[in-house]
């Protein structure tokens, strides 16, 4: 059953997520991949999941930390709507690869991608919310030219 109502544990949760993210390794990570990981193809999503890919290393570190944390609200430790109030970066990654997410599944395993994409798709909070992203993140491909 689905948290109504957030409590002290959620505050506590969304609390420490925010610390994790002010960790120097992956705030460096987050920025690399916001500003450096734009992919234009299924070849070019895929391509990051190699280990030999410059922006591999960035992409494990982010990828696996928006895993982890948006498994919080897919298993409902979390309170949905209070924690998407203040966690939206992993939609935003998600939305640069959902065109992809089936390729970079077979490449690598099908788990990718499985929370954020429920918090993107199932969840109703996160859908409002990644409708919106996912118009961002067109409009700044698109920019980019």
């Amino acid at each position: 059953m689905a948290k109504t109502k957030p409590d002290h544990q959620d505050a506590e949760l969304v609390l420490r997520v925010y610390e994790m993210r002010r960790e120097a390794v992956l705030r460096q990570a987050r920025e690399t991949l916001r500003t450096q990981f734009w992919p234009k193809s299924a070849p070019d999503a895929v391509a990051i999941t190699s280990g030999d890919h410059p922006l591999n290393g960035a992409y494990r570190q982010v990828g696996t930390y928006w895993e982890m944390v948006y498994g919080l609200v897919r298993h409902d430790v979390v309170h949905a709507g209070f924690f998407l109030d203040s966690n939206l970066e992993g939609l935003f990654l998600f939305a640069k690869v959902e065109a992809y997410v089936d390729e970079m599944r077979k490449a690598t395993t099908p788990l990718a991608f499985r929370n954020a994409e429920w918090v993107a798709k199932v969840c109703p909070e996160g859908q409002q919310l990644f409708d919106v992203l996912r118009a961002r993140v067109k409009k700044l491909f698109e920019a980019r030219g």
